[in-house]
This record gives C-alpha cells, sequence and structure tokens, in this order.
C-alpha cells in the first residue's frame, strides 16, 4: 500500500484553515440538533459523526499547528 505524503504547501493550508472552520461550525449545528433530538439511537449517530469531524479537525491541526479554533 502506498503512503500518501500529505501536502503542507501554503495552499494546502489555506483549502485545509477553510475546511477547519467549515468543520467547526457543522459540529455546532449537529451539538444543537442533538440537543433537541429524543431518539438514542439518532442521537448517538450524530455523536459519532461529531466524534469523526473532532478527529479530522486534530488530523488538520497536527499537518498546520498555527491553526486555532477561532
Amino acid at each position: 500500500m502506498d503512503i500518501k505524503e500529505e501536502d503542507t504547501s501554503k495552499e494546502s493550508k489555506q483549502k485545509h484553515i477553510k475546511y477547519f472552520k467549515s468543520l467547526t461550525k457543522t459540529i455546532e449545528d449537529i451539538r444543537e440538533e442533538e440537543k433537541q433530538e429524543n431518539d438514542p439511537v439518532i442521537k448517538n449517530h450524530l455523536e459519532k459523526r461529531i466524534e469523526a469531524m473532532e478527529k479530522d479537525k486534530i488530523r488538520i491541526k497536527e499537518m498546520f499547528p498555527d491553526i486555532t479554533d477561532d
């Protein structure tokens, strides 16, 4: 299996910053949806989606340590 080297160019950083911010907004939206949801299956699904997005945010922060949640 080939291991893909991560692109840390300036262009890649700008795209990742945009994606990072969209993840932050999406997570906030899902948390609001989760508060209103009563079905435990759906709540669990929403939590798993949030966990996956948080992992992606961590990956981006590792690539570009100067990216913040602001």
